[in-house]
């Protein structure tokens, strides 16, 4: 039995390790295609790119997991059901149950740690990621001078060049306007050839310019009248240009953090206890005001005060009754604006305490989802009998897309407050009866 279940472990690892990297790596394609115009032509340090990278795989291990369990499982017994070794191990006296024992304890193994991960590391790769990305989104695209076309991604400066040298630092015929000053009457510099560097702490752009001229013109307001030009010729003149904005610079993380994405279960718990309470103070209070507004007098005038009020406003002449109608107009319309705001404020309460609930199931459905999965898998790959990667491939696929969508729908409805908190389970409770079904469909073959 140790030599059965020493090849069952290694027929299920070799899949799953190959799935899990494929999984990961399909959904850090797909965050890269999402994010790829923030990234690119930004001149980022190969450094801050891998660092980013690293921390979105680690926010995309648990939906990974479960794929490549499922995957592994229908291809390993798949493999063994195509070579006959189940029906050599059913003759033996073992069955399937038995057979499958190794498997199930890797896999309750995997799914512990799958929740150990969403709980512990997934958190701070979350705000690690997210923090990084913002500093990438908000950095400017790097430095890109090219010949015959005109830069003005440096505030105050629009720069042109002739020509550049392989080496990406001399050019030839540079023109700089500078309009810091004067945008419609911007001074110009004007030089043969010069040097383009940057500061070491990447803060300032200096241009060394030689055998050039420098123009500027006197501004007097907006006469129309000759102004004096003062020309300066120079063998060589250094320019510096601020681009302290175009450098990577790294946020504090603190600023970020509160999201309930970043949050373990424990922080989870206190948070949602607190959004709670928020809500019935909130609540209590409503319920206050509609107790008083209840005590108060009926808001419709008897007909004594209907006729006190039709003699007050024969006594007005009409522009003082117009005046009174828009004023009575404009303070129904005030309440009713009110009344949409109240509203949007405790959608918008409930949708995010909501939103915390969503996460802390979240982190118990995807690591249960393993199990859940391989008992899908597994049943199915030795009823199939089919190995290798094409129906394996296909099944996986299909049975992790419906478990996927029942999910995100039956998440949609939660965050909306359509069903309860229990519908995150729905994935669940859908794939549930179908493993069962087909792991009895096994153990009758």
């Amino acid at each position: 039995m140790k030599r059965l279940d020493r090849l069952l472990v290694k027929s299920f690892l070799g899949p799953f390790a190959m799935t899990f990297a494929i999984a990961i790596f399909v959904l850090l394609m797909q965050f890269i295609w999402k994010y790829v115009d923030d990234i690119a032509g930004k001149g980022l340090p190969l450094g801050i790119i891998f660092k980013l990278l690293v921390d979105a795989s680690a926010t995309m291990v648990p939906m990974a997991m479960p794929i490549a369990v499922l995957f592994a499982s229908i291809m390993t017994m798949g493999n063994m059901g195509e070579r006959y070794e189940l029906i050599a191990i059913k003759a033996g006296g073992v069955p399937v149950w038995r057979a499958m024992m190794p498997l199930t304890f890797i896999v309750m193994i995997l799914t512990v740690v799958a929740f150990l991960f969403s709980n512990y590391v997934m958190p701070p790769a979350v705000l690690k990621y997210r923090t990084t990305l913002y500093d990438i989104t908000r950095k400017k695209p790097a430095i890109s001078i090219q010949p015959g076309e005109y830069y003005s991604e440096i505030d105050g400066y629009v720069i042109r060049i002739d020509e550049k040298d392989r080496d990406g630092k001399t050019m030839h015929g540079v023109t700089v306007y500078d309009h810091r000053s004067n945008v419609d009457q911007p001074d110009v510099v004007v030089a043969e050839h010069g040097i383009m560097q940057t500061t070491p702490d990447e803060h300032y752009l200096v241009f060394s310019l030689d055998n050039g001229c420098s123009y500027h013109e006197e501004v007097n307001g907006d006469k129309m009248e000759s102004r004096p030009l003062t020309r300066i010729w120079f063998e060589h003149n250094e320019m510096t240009f601020d681009i302290s904005e175009f450098a990577f610079s790294k946020s504090d993380e603190s600023m970020f953090k509160g999201g309930y994405q970043m949050m373990s279960l424990g922080q989870l718990d206190t948070n949602i206890v607190r959004l709670q309470a928020s809500r019935e103070d909130e609540f209590q209070r409503h319920k206050i005001v509609l107790s008083v507004r209840e005590k108060m007098p009926a808001m419709q005038p008897d007909n004594a005060e209907r006729l006190s009020i039709k003699d007050c406003m024969a006594e007005l002449n009409e522009l003082e009754r117009n005046k009174v109608w828009r004023l009575a107009e404009a303070r129904a319309e005030q309440h009713l604006r009110d009344a949409e705001t109240n509203v949007s404020v405790s959608t918008a309460t409930m949708e995010y305490l909501n939103r915390h609930h969503i996460e802390w199931h979240r982190k118990f459905t995807l690591s249960i989802a393993c199990l859940v999965l391989f008992f899908v898998g597994a049943p199915f790959g030795s009823v199939v009998r089919k190995g290798g990667l094409g129906l394996p491939m296909v099944a996986s696929v299909l049975f992790f897309v419906l478990y996927y969508v029942v999910g995100m729908i039956a998440e949609k409805a939660v965050r909306g407050g359509v069903i309860g908190n229990w519908g995150m389970w729905i994935s669940t409770f859908v794939m549930l009866p179908i493993g069962l079904f087909l792991t009895w469909r096994t153990m009758r073959s």
